[in-house]
């Protein structure tokens, strides 16, 4: 009988590895296991074995065979399985290669191109990029950086208000100077920021002014920030940005959120100079209001009109027409 079970095995474990198809192994799997199978025929001959012991060593025979028999089942399973879907994934598989040909049409808009420019050259200088929503509370967008209620140089922000809340407590925000205050209620200093935008002011458009443009800001905040970092920084922006032949000053002026405060301009090749933005050094109650304590950390901020950037780079006499979609003066960048 030992023979005769070998044999049943043999002949099972070859009709196995014979199988084409998970199909295949399946019907085999019912002839070969099932009440009809070679094994299970054996299987009811043990009764008419003689002695206790054979039947208990034949016994163990067809449960090696059985255990044999469903080990290559499922072996072969695995293979086969394999096998269809590496076929299935080949007769699926979609060509996502990059089809590398001279643009037709479409391009990056003017102010993109100088936004992305813009975000390039700072994350050179070390800066990273953030980023905070349009839509602000007054406390961000005025309290925090140092304009209460009553502060005059509210004036200077024709603001959009938005019903939500309470009256005048919601805002469309006037400049990307909340972010500085929401960067420095998130990270632990040393902080080297910038943070583009889009703002909002209520103001008649003309050929230098939108109601609707971008910011680009920066906040450097660290033990030991003076003045003159921020002066160093300004001129290496502006030779990486302009060129070499660039060159930078500060003018005396006044923002609240920065004390001492200062324009910047640039010098142009030709010795002319152009108005870029405002600087200065993070007034005290800016850096209480971001959770800082200014007896320990310092900083600067500067900031400046990304549109205004592009305008003035590319020699655009009026604003406005980087935003009338005439293909006739996109195309020309």
């Amino acid at each position: 009988m030992i023979a005769d079970i070998d044999a049943a095995r043999a002949a099972a474990v070859a009709s196995i590895a014979s199988a084409a198809t998970v199909d295949d192994l399946r019907r085999l799997d019912a002839e070969l296991l099932g009440k009809k199978g070679p094994l299970a025929q054996l299987k009811a001959g043990l009764g008419k074995l003689a002695t206790v012991d054979e039947k208990k060593a034949m016994g163990a025979a067809l449960n090696d065979a059985m255990t044999a028999v469903q080990s290559a089942l499922d072996e072969r399973r695995a293979v086969l399985a394999r096998a269809e879907r590496d076929v299935q994934l080949a007769a699926e598989a979609l060509d996502l290669t990059e089809f590398v040909k001279p643009p037709t049409r479409g391009r990056a808009h003017l102010v993109t191109q100088a936004w992305e420019r813009l975000e390039d050259v700072f994350v050179g200088l070390g800066f990273q990029i953030a980023e905070g929503p349009e839509v602000e509370t007054d406390w961000y967008n005025f309290e925090a950086l140092n304009m209460p209620p009553s502060h005059p140089a509210r004036s200077m922000h024709d603001t959009f208000y938005v019903d939500h809340g309470a009256p005048g407590s919601t805002v469309l925000r006037t400049h990307t100077s909340p972010v500085q205050i929401r960067v420095m209620q998130a990270i632990e200093p040393p902080i080297y920021m910038v943070m583009p935008g889009r703002v909002f002011r209520n103001e008649t458009t003309d050929a230098t002014h939108l109601a609707v443009f971008h910011q680009i800001e920066g906040l450097v905040i660290d033990r030991g920030i003076t003045l003159a970092d921020l002066a160093g920084t300004i001129d290496a922006f502006t030779k990486a940005f302009f060129g070499t032949e660039f060159g930078s000053r500060l003018r005396p002026s006044y923002f609240p959120f920065t004390e001492p405060s200062a324009e910047f301009d640039i010098r142009t090749p030709k010795g002319d100079w152009l108005e870029l933005g405002g600087c200065g050094m993070v007034h005290p109650n800016v850096l209480r209001a971001g959770g800082l304590d200014p007896e320990e950390w310092s900083g600067f901020a500067f900031g400046f009109g990304i549109d205004r950037m592009a305008k003035e780079r590319h020699g655009v006499g009026d604003v406005r027409e980087m935003y009338t979609n005439d293909i006739r003066f996109i195309e020309q960048f």
